[in-house]
Order: C-alpha cells, then sequence, then structure tokens
C-alpha cells in the first residue's frame, strides 16, 4: 500500500494488537468449515460475531443467522455464536432436531463453568455486564436462580445477597478494565468477604486492545475504532480513547464513515479495531487518512498474542448425517435446505 502521501507533522498511531481474537477467528473459520463440509444453509443462532461485515460476508457464503433457534427448521445444522448460550438453548436444539456447533468462545466456557461450579456451592454469583448483551444472557442461563446482574457502579447500591460470607463476582469478558474494577471495588466495599474469581474473565484480547489504545489515546488527536456498534468490546475501545486523553474518539463499521471534519485541526491519529473485526477494514481506514496526509504510520505496541483455540469438535462428525437421524428418529418431517 502507498502511504507516502504524508503531510509534514501528520501522523498515524496504529494499535497493535488489534483485530480478530482467537475466540471470534476459531468462530469464523468454524462457519466457513461448516459451509465447506456440509454446504449450505448452515444456520446461526445469532450474529456469529458483532461485526457487520463479517456477518453480510458470510451471509453471501450461505450461513444464515436468526436469533431463535425456533426458526430453523428440523434436520438441518444450527451454530451457537462465539457469545455462548445458556442451557436452555441445547434443550431447544434437541426439541427441534437440530444437529449442533458450539462456536463459543473458550473463554466465555470458562466463564460458563465458574458459574455453575459456584452455583453448585450456594454462592450468590454477582455478574458485572451489559444487560441484554448475548454472552451476559448465556452465562446468567447457567444458574438463574443463584446469578445477579450488577451493570457498573451504580448498580452496587441495589444489590443483595442471602449470605454476605459466600458471595463472588463475575464479568463479562467483554469489559473495561478499569470500570469493571470501579465496580468489583464498589462491591468489596459493600460485601468484604467477596470473593473473586480464580483467574481474570475479561479476556486477554480486550485486556491487550484497550492497554493499547491507552498508550495511544495520550497522544492522539483523534481515534478512529474501527467497529460495529453492537461489539461492546469495540465501544469499550471508544470509551477508554477518551480516559486516556484523545481529544476525540469515533467508533466507524468502514472507512466511508469517516467525516472529513474529524481531520480539522488534528496532527495525530490513533487507530485501532475491535476483537471481531477482519484486517481488510483496518486498511481500508488507513488509505483513507493516507489520501488526507496522514500517510506517515507507527505501530503502538501493546502486547504479543500467540493464542489460537482448536476447531468445534463438532466439525469432525457427519452432521447432515446426524440431523437427519434426529428427524427420523423423533418423527415428523425436515429439510435439508433453507
Amino acid at each position: 500500500m502507498d502511504r507516502m502521501t504524508a503531510s509534514p507533522g501528520r501522523r498515524v498511531l496504529l494499535a497493535a494488537p488489534r483485530g480478530y481474537c482467537a475466540g471470534v477467528d476459531r468462530a469464523v473459520i468454524a462457519v466457513e468449515k461448516a459451509l465447506e463440509q456440509y454446504g449450505a444453509p448452515v444456520y446461526v443462532r445469532h450474529e456469529i460475531v458483532h461485526n457487520k461485515y463479517v456477518v453480510q460476508t458470510l451471509e453471501k457464503k450461505g450461513a444464515v443467522f436468526v436469533e431463535r433457534t425456533e426458526e430453523v427448521p428440523p434436520g438441518n445444522i444450527v451454530m451457537f455464536s462465539a457469545h455462548g448460550v445458556a442451557p436452555v438453548v441445547h434443550e431447544e436444539a434437541k426439541r427441534g432436531r437440530l444437529a449442533t456447533i458450539d462456536a463459543t468462545c473458550p473463554l466465555v466456557t470458562k466463564v460458563h463453568k465458574e458459574a455453575v461450579r459456584f452455583a453448585n456451592e450456594d454462592y450468590d454469583i454477582l455478574l458485572i455486564g451489559h444487560e441484554g448483551h448475548e454472552e451476559v444472557i448465556g452465562t446468567s442461563g447457567e444458574a438463574p436462580e443463584h446469578i445477579q446482574l450488577v451493570d457498573g457502579p451504580g448498580d452496587v447500591a441495589k444489590v443483595e445477597v442471602r449470605d454476605e460470607s459466600k458471595v463472588v463476582w463475575l464479568s463479562q469478558t467483554t469489559l473495561s478494565v478499569d470500570e469493571t474494577m470501579e465496580t468489583v471495588d464498589a462491591l468489596k466495599e459493600k460485601f468484604p468477604r467477596l470473593v473473586s474469581p480464580p483467574s481474570d474473565d475479561i479476556c486477554y484480547a480486550t485486556q491487550n486492545r484497550q492497554l493499547a489504545v491507552k498508550q495511544m489515546g495520550a497522544e492522539a488527536d483523534l481515534v478512529i475504532v474501527v467497529g460495529s456498534r453492537n461489539s461492546s468490546n469495540s465501544v469499550r475501545l471508544v470509551e477508554v480513547a477518551k480516559q486516556a486523553g484523545a481529544r476525540a474518539a469515533y467508533l466507524v463499521d468502514f472507512a466511508d464513515e469517516i467525516d472529513e471534519t474529524w481531520l480539522e485541526g488534528v496532527t495525530t491519529v490513533g487507530v485501532t479495531s475491535g476483537a471481531s473485526v477482519p484486517e481488510d477494514l483496518v486498511e481500508q481506514v488507513l488509505e483513507y487518512l493516507a489520501a488526507h496526509g496522514f500517510g506517515d504510520v507507527e505501530i503502538v505496541k501493546a502486547a504479543e498474542e500467540s493464542i489460537t483455540f482448536s476447531l468445534p469438535k463438532e466439525l469432525r462428525r457427519d452432521l447432515r448425517e446426524e440431523a437427519a437421524a434426529l428427524v427420523a428418529e423423533r418423527g415428523g418431517s425436515g429439510t435439508s435446505g433453507a
């Protein structure tokens, strides 16, 4: 890419790491593999990851995204998104005579297992997260009678527990680290014996991307975060950039959403992307900035990432045959088409 159109004094700070995390990469490849192995359609319950471009691209390849399990015709394959689902959704799939692929991020699965374990030990579980987010719905569904949501420090005053000696906090994996710890501190003030999870629930990728934005936010006049508005971790990056000192920060899905007036009086632009964003979209933003005089790109490196996750085990089975068998066993008609 030609970025030689730099104007004197204008530069781009490019965050590293940025973009796809291991869980997102695994989920997207899982959809592509399923389509390759079994052909279209492969149904996906909810967006596989929270990114408009990724969803649109997979739809063109034959993925069908649905909001409810009941929308999938019997005898088909349904994949669960990277955000995870509650146990009741697995039951819905069984009743609907569907073969399933679970593409839940392993780090989200870890939080689910923690919720089950603490519920079995009869703890009250305070789940820090955003109401209505798919990940929160899935985690809460693991032990609904034990879990109550705490949506930020302002929610702490209304929290009530049965036994203050048996209270634990867990969190959504894509939150702002600073805001989460502010909530935890408020909870600890109210419940001094509050237990913390065995290891951080906020995922490594979320933390690393926020760290890079903190480093460049102090220097940048403007930060552009590439990501979709329903992506919790992308929205958090905008907030972190502002808190770190950036004069302005905006979230865009595509380069053509950048408003040229944002660049007025700006000498340093920070660029990063959420954990569900392909690098192509970042490249398009860099091309846009280069065309407007910001061709000098410096990398702001906060961490190295080498984590990878194996694909869902279900991709090693013949799921079309499995789905047909479910229909035959339980009666009723099914179709392998849409």
